[in-house]
C-alpha cells in the first residue's frame, strides 16, 4: 500500500480525541483533520478527574467526534485504512471505550485496528509541527503523572534515561495550585498567576537537582509550597499569593531544563523534543529555548493545540509505526483487544 488514512482515537482520561492522518511509505504523515473535547468543566465541581463520570461521557462523544473528523478530513469512514486506539496508559474504563469503539469500526470495515501506546503518541507528537524533528533526539515527556527522559534512536526504540520517583512535574502543578486555591485544572491556573509574581520571592526546594542521575521526584516541593503557604497566614494577599506560583513554576521548570540538559550532554545528542501537557507552560519552553540556543541544541514542540490529549498524535505514531515496519498491514485483521492501564514506554513491545 504506497498511501494510507489513519483514524486515531484517543480516551485515556478526560479528553475525547479523533483525528485522521494520511501517510505515504516515506515523508512525514499529515494531518487531515481533527476533533476534540475536553471535560474539564464536568470534572470542575470534583477538583479532579471521576473516572466512571469520564468513561461515560467518552461514551457521548466519541461517534459525533468521529464524524466531525472525517468530515473535516473531507473523506469517509469507508476510505479509512486503520483504526487506531490509545491502549494505554489510562484509566480503565476510559480506555476501554475507545479501544471497543475502535476495533468495532475496524470489524465493520473489515479493516485492522492498532492500540498505540499514550505516551509513545505524545513523544511523537512534534512530527506533526511545523518543525519536525529527526532521530536521533532525546524527549522530555512531560505529561499528566508522567515526567521522564527517554533517549529515541527510531520509532519504537526507546531508552529510559530517568522518570518520575513519586510526584511527576504535572502533578507539582496541580497540587501545588490546589495548596493555592487555584482549583481544577491546577497547573495552566497555576502559570497564568505566575505570571503576576516574582520567581525569586520564595527560596523552594530543586528536589534530585544535584542527584547526579536523571530522576525526578517533585513531593517534597509539594509540601514545601504547603509550608510556605502556611506561613502567610488565613488570609495572604493577592501578591503573595502570585509571588509563590511564580517561585513553584521556577522551581519546577530549572529542574526540568537541567535534568533534560544533562540527558542531551550524556548521550551526545543535538536535539530535544518536548511533549505532553506541561510542554505548553511558556516559562519551561522560553527558558528551555535560551539554555539550548546557548548549546547549539535545537528543540521541538508539538504546536500548543496538540499538547494535550488528542486523537492526531495516536493516529500519527500508528502511522510511523506502520512507516518504520512495525505493523504489518497485510496479515488478516484481528479484532481481540485488551487494555494496558499501565504500561511503561520501554516494554512497548513486550
Amino acid at each position: 500500500m504506497g498511501c494510507m488514512r489513519i483514524l486515531g482515537i484517543e480516551s485515556s482520561c478526560d479528553e475525547t480525541g479523533v483525528a485522521v492522518v494520511e501517510a505515504e511509505k516515506t515523508g512525514v504523515p499529515r494531518l487531515l483533520g481533527a476533533s476534540l473535547h475536553s471535560q474539564i468543566a464536568m470534572h470542575q465541581a470534583y477538583g479532579g478527574v471521576v473516572p466512571e463520570l469520564a468513561s461515560r461521557d467518552h461514551i457521548r462523544r466519541v461517534l459525533p467526534l468521529t464524524d466531525a473528523a472525517l468530515a473535516e478530513a473531507g473523506c469517509t469512514l469507508e476510505s479509512i485504512d486503520l483504526v487506531a486506539f490509545t491502549r494505554g496508559p489510562g484509566l480503565a474504563g476510559a480506555l476501554l471505550v475507545g479501544a471497543g469503539v475502535a476495533v468495532s469500526m475496524a470489524a465493520g470495515l473489515g479493516k485492522s485496528a492498532m492500540g498505540v501506546h499514550h505516551l509513545e503518541g505524545h513523544l511523537l507528537s512534534p512530527f506533526l509541527s511545523a518543525d519536525p524533528p529527526e532521530f536521533p533526539f532525546v524527549a522530555l515527556l512531560v505529561s499528566g503523572g508522567h515526567t521522564q527522559l527517554m533517549a529515541v534512536t527510531g520509532v519504537g526504540d526507546y531508552a529510559l534515561l530517568g522518570e518520575t520517583i513519586d510526584d511527576a512535574a504535572g502533578e507539582a502543578f496541580d497540587k501545588s495550585a490546589k495548596v493555592l486555591g487555584l482549583g481544577y485544572p491546577g497547573g495552566p491556573a497555576l502559570a497564568a498567576l505566575a505570571t503576576q509574581g516574582d520567581a525569586n520571592a520564595f527560596k523552594l526546594p530543586r528536589p534530585l537537582l544535584h542527584s547526579g542521575d536523571l530522576d525526578f521526584s517533585f513531593a517534597g516541593l509539594k509540601t514545601a509550597v504547603m509550608v510556605q503557604f502556611n506561613k502567610l497566614g488565613d488570609a495572604p494577599t493577592p501578591q503573595q499569593r502570585a509571588d509563590l506560583a511564580a517561585s513553584t513554576q521556577a522551581a519546577i521548570v530549572e529542574v526540568l531544563v537541567k535534568k533534560s540538559l544533562a540527558a542531551v550532554k550524556a548521550v551526545g545528542a543535538n536535539r530535544l523534543v518536548v511533549a505532553g501537557g506541561v510542554g505548553a507552560n511558556r516559562s519551561l519552553r522560553q527558558t528551555l529555548n535560551a539554555a539550548c540556543a546557548t548549546r547549539g541544541v535545537r528543540v521541538h514542540y508539538p504546536e500548543l493545540d496538540l499538547c494535550t490529549d488528542n486523537g492526531a498524535m495516536i493516529a500519527m505514531a500508528a502511522a510511523l509505526r506502520w512507516q518504520a515496519g512495525l505493523f504489518d498491514l497485510t496479515q488478516p485483521p484481528a479484532y481481540g483487544f485488551e487494555v494496558r492501564p499501565r504500561w511503561p514506554l520501554d516494554a512497548i513491545d513486550d
